[in-house]
């Protein structure tokens, strides 16, 4: 879970504060971690989690670092090719 950057757990936000008293009383109800987690992106959606799933919404998110790596890289091997011709 992410509060502005920072795990609910580290943070001591209002809204990291509500939702450490959610996870005590459904974990009280016997909700497993899985539900517990499947309740708070359903209330409040996939942006709660510090750990965004993979998906079509996600997508760019997972593979434009990637992508940017490969253009840098092949941007630095070029400009090296280049200098020793």
């Amino acid at each position: 879970m992410i509060c502005q950057g920072q795990s609910v757990y580290d943070s001591q936000s209002d809204f990291a504060i509500s939702i450490k008293l959610i996870i005590e009383r459904k974990l009280n109800e016997g909700l497993n971690e899985n539900e517990i987690y499947d309740f708070l992106k359903n209330q409040y959606g996939q942006w709660i989690s510090y750990d965004p799933e993979f998906n079509k919404k996600t997508f760019i998110l997972w593979i434009l670092p990637i992508l940017l790596f490969l253009i840098g890289g092949a941007i630095i091997v070029r400009k090296f090719i280049v200098q020793k011709l």
